[in-house]
């Protein structure tokens, strides 16, 4: 006996079986999504973050204490602050910088980035109105940053794993012992009055805060992992070459001469 299927159940059967197969492409489309941004998020293990456990936990931390307490506080100084009284504070520090920069470059033998953080530090400290005013930069004089971290990559030391500082951020091992001496060496850190120090410690915290505000912004827009964003970053940051006066120069985490900056002029 044959069974005769009418044309309303047959056009039902038919957007059954396509709402089936709708259903089983979106299925796939959402499996492979969510598979690409495991792969984003957590991808290869990066040798230079053996640590990586631990750095994320530290990580987590810092990025709470911004949000509840740096990031408002550097928010409400850079509304009430006029940009160009910013601007001054920056130029000021920087200035500081210029000098501890300048002894960096001695112990490093880098004759050029001594003499041009020599000449930075007196052109803007004397016409620059205790360095408020970046007239070096204006007629040309490069800024030679250095600090004792990198100082200790050019005698040899190993830059060791990645790490994150609680409060500090991201470093490495030669970086935070760096660290160290460089607190000591700034000038700003040498006052022997407790209370302008400490004020002038917590003010450049805050303005250099307020400067990376918008930074922050686009990396929260954009970054599916900040951590790894953020950590490649400052390794790629502390890679430079002769356009940057030798800045932040970093080894190959990899290479046999793990340690060693590159010798001057390369």
């Amino acid at each position: 006996m044959m069974t005769t299927t009418s044309p309303q159940t047959k056009l039902t059967s038919d957007k059954n079986q396509a709402l089936r197969r709708v259903a089983l492409a979106a299925s796939v489309c959402v499996a492979a999504l969510l598979s690409g941004c495991a792969t984003t998020t957590a991808g290869p293990a990066n040798p230079a973050d053996p640590l990586e456990s631990m750095n994320r936990s530290i990580y987590s931390f810092n990025e709470g204490v911004d949000e509840a307490i740096f990031k408002p506080v550097a928010t409400a100084y850079q509304t009430v602050t006029p940009r160009v009284a910013r601007q001054g504070v920056t130029n000021f520090f920087d200035n500081l910088g210029d000098a501890w920069s300048f002894v960096n470059n001695v112990l490093q033998g880098q004759g050029q980035g001594a003499y041009n953080s020599m000449v930075r530090f007196s052109v803007n400290t004397v016409l620059g109105i205790g360095g408020l005013f970046d007239i070096a930069s204006e007629a040309g004089i490069e800024r030679r940053k250095q600090d004792f971290g990198q100082t200790l990559g050019r005698w040899g030391m190993p830059t060791g794993p990645y790490v994150v500082l609680p409060f500090w951020g991201p470093s490495t091992v030669r970086d935070s012992a760096g660290l160290v001496v460089d607190a000591f060496g700034y000038p700003a850190n040498t006052m022997d009055d407790v209370r302008w120090r400490n004020s002038l410690f917590g003010l450049r915290m805050v303005n250099n805060r307020a400067n990376l505000l918008k930074a922050g912004d686009v990396l929260d827009s954009v970054a599916l992992d900040k951590y790894s964003l953020v950590r490649d970053v400052y390794l790629r940051s502390r890679i430079g070459g002769a356009a940057s006066g030798g800045d932040g120069r970093l080894e190959n985490y990899d290479d046999d001469n793990a340690g060693k900056l590159p010798p001057e002029g390369q």
